[in-house]
């Protein structure tokens, strides 16, 4: 359900601006984005995990909030990282 760190490595490679950039909102939103998509996966098999089903909503509660901020602050970096992660709306 948690993501390896070889994968969180390559995600702060891909989305931050510059080495070592974990605090930029685009890699923020994008290890969120893993962590959610690795736990519907898991909902897939496990249909009454309802504990891990109230994580996944906070999850989603916090990527809304920092797309919304992104959004406040930088439409065009909102617009082209939801296209990257290919999130919709």
């Amino acid at each position: 359900m948690s993501i390896t760190a070889e994968r969180k490595q390559a995600l702060i490679k891909d989305y931050g601006a510059k080495d070592g950039d974990t605090g930029s909102p685009e890699v923020q939103v994008a290890i969120l984005t893993e962590r959610i998509t690795n736990l519907t996966g898991h909902f897939k098999s496990h249909h009454k995990d309802n504990h891990s089903r109230r994580g996944l909503l906070k999850l989603v509660s916090q990527r809304r909030s920092l797309l919304d901020y992104l959004k406040k602050k930088d439409e065009g970096r909102y617009k082209s990282l939801i296209e990257r992660l290919g999130i919709r709306r």
